[in-house]
């Protein structure tokens, strides 16, 4: 029996017989181990894009809405003429939120399938693990969510915020509004700590205090006596970047504990995983977040792209944030420099991104700086009212300064570093 989810293809189940799922498989373009050999049927006239993307497992929440972004985006590509009159072919890996098969899919797509792009990753995990096999093999990768910052790598582009885009305009704006003590809670992994960091450095630099700062397991749900600590702290704010659905307890407790009205929070995490839409507006009313998109920003582009969207999948349609957005922005970049390089070649397009690809959707202008391969572009700054996103503020062409004075892929294209805080 065959389970057929129109986004992501077909799943094997019980009583499917290994041929069948095989040339199910060979119609959906999800790839599976040891089964899907796409490169034997595709197109060899056709530029290549490879999703890599959790459409199962645990991140999925964060992977499907950002592979229906990238088809629009591909979509809209090929009827505007294609990639120097090639059509663009989306070859799509089912990564399942398990590391070993990003490794697995990252190889088959250099190696097997020869796309020209990697387009992928969500978690700065899974990052690390095919970057430097798509670097091993001269394979173009394009990282295109929020994340920690300090990637220094010339076969990679990132298109997302890093912190230092978020951090350095909207914490001293928040630091003015509410006050200068702030109490950094993340959850226990590299990206936010690395947040934490830049928190502090920049509230520090606006006469603000980081009055603690504590991590937190993934899988944590009960935070009482961390609010009592913060409680017996009295800080002007909590600044947050707990991630996934257990933290969604912290949100919770928070508010049953009368502190919502007592202590603003400010996140940089919370709204990527749509977790406004899964609290009620009673638990999560007043939290601000700074971030590159949301489907309320009131401009004409904005309007017209969330109406060919719901059209594209119908009115539930997952909510498109700040991290899915990403499928979308980062496909029509790449494109953008592929039609200027006039090739999908990897040497050209770099080239290509480093002249200063720009180009211009729903979340503003993104422009790719030569020297970090970062886009530089728009932030904003929303508030959670009654279950939406009140956007209130917004900051013009952000720069990637998490790896100023210390990243120049011009002058040193071998450097191949993260950097963290300063």
């Amino acid at each position: 029996m065959t389970n057929t989810d129109s986004k992501t293809g077909p799943r094997v189940r019980a009583g499917l017989s290994r041929r069948r799922f095989n040339t199910l498989l060979m119609g959906s373009g999800i790839a599976a181990p040891a089964i899907l050999r796409p490169g034997a049927a595709r197109a060899t006239d056709s530029v290549k894009m490879a999703a890599l993307l959790d459409l199962s497992g645990g991140l999925d929440i964060y992977g499907r809405p950002m592979h229906m972004a990238m088809e629009m985006a591909v979509e809209e590509i090929n009827d505007s003429g294609g990639l120097n009159g090639r059509p663009l072919e989306l070859i799509t890996y089912d990564t399942q939120s398990n590391m070993q098969l990003y490794a697995q899919y990252a190889q088959q797509a250099a190696l097997q399938d020869q796309v020209d792009l990697v387009h992928g990753g969500i978690t700065s995990s899974s990052r690390e693990v095919i970057r430097p096999i798509l670097g091993r093999y001269n394979t173009l990768y394009l990282y295109s969510t929020q994340y920690e910052g300090g990637v220094c790598d010339r076969n990679t582009f990132c298109t997302g915020t890093t912190p230092a885009m978020t951090s350095k305009p909207a914490i001293p704006y928040t630091i003015d509004m509410w006050g200068p003590k702030f109490y950094s809670i993340g959850a226990d992994y590299n990206a936010p700590r690395i947040m934490s960091d830049w928190s502090r450095t920049f509230g520090e630099e606006a006469g603000g205090e980081q009055v603690a700062n504590e991590f937190f397991p993934l899988n944590v749900t009960e935070f009482g006596a961390l609010i009592t600590k913060i409680q017996q702290a009295r800080p002007d704010f909590v600044c947050s970047a707990l991630i996934g659905a257990a933290h969604l307890g912290f949100y919770r407790q928070w508010a049953a504990a009368g502190m919502l009205n007592e202590i603003p929070v400010f996140s940089f995490t919370f709204g990527s995983g749509n977790e406004h839409m899964m609290l009620p507006p009673e638990e999560s009313e007043g939290i601000i977040t700074p971030c590159s998109y949301f489907q309320e920003i009131d401009s004409p582009v904005n309007r017209d792209w969330v109406a060919r969207y719901h059209a594209r999948f119908g009115a539930d349609a997952p909510y498109q944030n700040n991290v899915s957005i990403g499928g979308y922005e980062g496909t029509w970049l790449w494109a953008t420099a592929v039609r200027n390089a006039g090739t999908a070649e990897r040497e050209a397009v770099i080239e290509a991104m480093e002249a200063g690809t720009s180009w211009t959707g729903p979340g503003g202008t993104l422009t790719m700086q030569a020297d970090n391969h970062h886009s530089a572009r728009d932030i904003f700054f929303g508030r959670c009212t009654g279950g939406a996103w009140e956007p209130f503020h917004s900051w013009e062409n952000q720069q990637p300064s998490d790896t100023e004075g210390r990243c120049d892929l011009v002058a040193n294209p071998g450097q191949n570093v993260q950097f963290g805080a300063e």
